[in-house]
């Protein structure tokens, strides 16, 4: 006899409209301004909100943005916080994350420094729009956290064994890459497998900071069923920043230590995305089988 998963817990704390409206948003300034940015990057050409020595630095973020908003789409169909939680904590990470980085370098944007009219534009977008995003992502945690809630539901998927140490050594690593690169860019730039200036490695260690904080979060959540947007947004993330790595390929110093441990915690992101959506598609065939079997049993006369 098969051991279904349970059915769906009740409980917990019943998601805002809030959260929903700002992921959504989110999600779709991710595919215009990442877009734009993933794009622009294979060229070799520099875009971005601030000038940058290579067009790798920017084109991962506008990977890493892309990568996010499928997973962002999702958050407005779930019920409970506990559901997403795992996602929208590394948003606000993002969110706040960048917008202090662009602030504390505000004197390197191309809107301080001059130059033709679209850098210059688009630096004034970028600072007018996360300034919003952040105040917005402030407010709507802040309204979620107030909300009233039920006793939290128990766990109905959880995490096979075996990825556990996986995840925790994937997410340790990512975290202590971005908090190095964010809190002494001078350092750790010089880990970096091409060339970057202080911004760049900032905002970089902020994405960075950011998946860490999502993996290690994924690991304490326990749960496939809480995971699902966040599993959406690493298969993604991973695909599009090898997309751009690959494409300037010549500007990576593919021979350095760096380098190999970057391939190799990108392959991580994608095999944790990828492998929890197969286990997650497993559990609902499990579902609807048995929800079937239910339904059979209740319609057969006695």
């Amino acid at each position: 006899m098969t051991n279904a998963p349970a059915a769906p817990p009740t409980g917990g704390r019943p998601l805002t409209a809030g959260i929903a409206m700002l992921a959504t948003a989110v999600a779709v300034v991710s595919l215009l301004v990442g877009g734009l940015l993933t794009v622009v990057s294979p060229t070799g050409h520099v875009f971005g909100a601030w000038p940058s020595p290579e067009s790798v630095s920017p084109g991962l973020i506008g990977a890493a943005m892309l990568g996010t908003a499928p997973g962002l789409f999702t958050v407005a169909r779930a019920r409970l916080w506990e559901e997403v939680r795992t996602l929208v904590y590394p948003l606000g990470i993002v969110l706040v994350g960048l917008f202090a980085v662009t602030l504390l370098n505000a004197g390197r944007l191309y809107i301080a420094r001059g130059g033709s009219v679209v850098p210059v534009l688009f630096s004034l977008g970028w600072l007018f729009t996360l300034g919003l995003l952040c105040v917005a992502v402030l407010i709507t945690l802040t309204w979620q956290h107030l909300t009233p809630a039920d006793p939290p539901p128990s766990r109905t998927s959880p995490l096979p064994g075996w990825s556990k140490p996986p995840l925790a050594v994937l997410g340790s690593a990512w975290l202590g890459i971005g908090a190095g690169l964010l809190t002494r860019p001078g350092f750790w730039a010089d880990f970096v497998p091409w060339t970057v200036n202080r911004v760049d490695a900032q905002a970089l260690g902020v994405w960075a900071l950011a998946l860490g904080v999502g993996v290690l979060g994924a690991l304490a959540e326990d749960d496939l069923d809480r995971t699902r947007p966040a599993l959406l947004a690493l298969p993604g993330t991973a695909i599009a920043t090898a997309v751009v790595l690959a494409f300037r390929a010549s500007s990576v110093n593919w021979s350095s230590g760096p380098a190999l441990g970057l391939v190799c915690m990108l392959t991580g992101l994608f095999l944790a995305g990828a492998s929890g959506l197969l286990l997650l598609g497993s559990v609902s065939e499990d579902r609807r089988a048995v929800a079937a079997a239910g339904a059979v049993r209740r319609g057969t006369p006695r």
